[in-house]
């Protein structure tokens, strides 16, 4: 089972109760926003109105229309202890910030736990700044007595404006370990011993066997019954991305964590074939790695950039028909999957959490969403491919047409583009409103370095809805076409760059 969603965690949590009410999954690990201090308001409704740009901006996507005084009182219904506990919280000298991020958090952990097995594990990643709160959250959920360990995972940097700190430098972060109950399952990980102690294994018996003695009690210690050194419950051999952020894995993704670290959670908790979830997925890690250990798993996610760049990073580098195949498996929920829930997202963009033209720019396309549009056209997104011969970026403007359209259409779209002096120009609709006009239109702009690449790449390329759903991607020049999501940190300010010029 390979299931994404793409939505808020809290109704896909739901959802999965009431479908399971006894608890299917058997790990949950989760690894939600928790960046320190001003942060804190990028999951809800900020409470006094204030910087909601910069926070938008500080995260892919947020949880909007949230108010935390209203999941409070769906807390009391639901679990009084933790009502109190977060009303006490409430009603001290506590930040409502801090606040509303536990209560955020509290109502999905509940849930969490619901959906868990008996035999169950739960993995929760968080900062100093509010793992003793979040662990107060969990021991009312999960029962104190099913707290296992925390465990500290050491970051091992200093480097940059952190050594300037007048503070201890922080250099953790924190994962909090719980269960449902006595029985869970627990594969115990071990470190290779070093050299200096290997060398002690000197004698070897008739057998062929190393051992040594043990001067205690003259017992013999054979070399191939010695698993290594026991992991304990401080982590400092999983080097983070700021350690090493040249990493083939590393992706640029904000809170992206290293899949070594993923790989000793799922080894730990769980088994062949178990199923695996993240409700806060981001770029997948926890998903890749799951899919890397033959784990049944699920994934949530509220940005759908994050969910295209899950699809993306398992599918990638990969040969063609293991790809096909691994596409075919994988479910993605809260996005179109045929031409009549393309249509209802057309006709009902304000009430879905992205629109249409979003959907196709940059979930269909891969392209970036241009945020100066309006109501009057002239292009939606664009995508930036590499001109070899030239040695600088080519432009790709979209446009996103949802209802009836004509030729007079394409005729504005094409002054656009001769005014941006854009290479290529992609025009998307349904193709009930593809006209021959239309088509001879786009067809007399001509086509983009033709002889060069020696296929006819039209200037003007009209793509329907249908084309896209079907596979098909716009015609550009061999091994040119770049994604955009979340490729890199320096490819993404490349592409900031790209959309001021074509703005300015």
């Amino acid at each position: 089972m390979k299931n994404l969603y793409f939505g808020d965690c809290l109704d896909v949590l739901k959802e999965l109760h009431k479908e399971h009410p006894k608890g299917f999954i058997d790990l949950i690990y989760i690894d939600p926003p928790f960046n320190s201090k001003r942060d804190y308001n990028i999951l809800f409704e900020d409470v006094d109105l204030k910087d909601t740009k910069a926070q938008k901006e500080a995260f892919a996507d947020t949880w909007s229309n949230v108010s935390y005084l209203d999941t409070l009182e769906e807390i009391k219904e639901l679990d009084l202890n933790l009502y109190k506990l977060l009303k006490t919280l409430d009603e001290i000298n506590i930040s409502q910030s801090a606040v509303s991020y536990l209560t955020t958090m509290a109502i999905r952990i509940f849930y969490m736990h619901k959906v868990l097995k008996e035999t169950g594990s739960f993995y929760l990643h968080c900062d100093p700044y509010m793992s003793h709160y979040l662990k107060m959250v969990c021991d009312l959920i999960f029962g104190n007595n099913n707290f296992r360990r925390e465990i500290i995972w050491s970051l091992n940097t200093s480097s940059g404006y952190k050594s300037q700190a007048k503070n201890w430098i922080r250099n953790h972060d924190v994962i909090l370990f719980y269960s449902k109950s006595e029985k869970y399952t627990f594969n115990k990980q071990y470190l290779p011993y070093k050299e200096k102690y290997l060398s002690r294994f000197k004698k070897i018996d008739e057998h062929g066997r190393k051992f040594r003695d043990d001067r205690s009690g003259g017992r013999k210690q054979y070399l191939d019954e010695t698993e290594g050194i026991a992991i304990g419950d401080v982590w400092s051999d999983v080097m983070s991305f700021q350690q090493a952020s040249t990493i083939k894995e590393y992706l640029g993704y904000p809170t992206q964590k290293p899949e070594a670290l993923l790989e000793r959670i799922i080894k730990t908790s769980s088994k062949d074939k178990d199923f695996i979830a993240d409700f806060f997925c981001g770029c997948g890690t926890s998903i890749s790695v799951a899919q890397n250990l033959k784990r049944n798993w699920l994934g949530v996610d509220i940005s759908h950039l994050a969910i295209k760049l899950i699809v993306d990073r398992l599918t990638k580098s990969k040969p063609q028909h293991r790809t096909k195949k691994l596409k075919e498996e994988i479910i993605v929920s809260g996005f179109p999957r045929d031409i009549a829930s393309a249509h209802e997202l057309a006709c009902n963009t304000q009430d879905g959490r992205f629109g249409f033209q979003e959907w196709i720019v940059e979930v269909m396309l891969g392209g970036v969403l241009n945020p100066k549009r309006t109501a009057d056209g002239g292009w939606d997104g664009h995508i930036a491919f590499e001109k070899i011969a030239e040695k600088k970026k080519g432009i790709v403007l979209i446009e996103v047409k949802s209802g009836n359209i004509n030729v007079k259409n394409i005729r504005e779209f094409i002054q656009v583009i001769n005014k941006r002096g854009a290479d290529i120009g992609v025009f998307v609709c349904f193709q009930e409103f593809v006209t021959q006009p239309m088509l001879k239109e786009a067809k007399q702009q001509g086509y983009f370095d033709e002889i060069r690449f020696g296929n006819r790449i039209g200037r003007i390329q009209i793509l329907t809805v249908e084309d896209l759903l079907d596979g098909q991607e716009i015609n550009l020049p061999f091994g040119l076409y770049k994604k955009n999501t979340f490729n890199g940190v320096s490819e993404k300010k490349e592409e900031y760059g790209i959309q001021e010029e074509i703005f300015n």
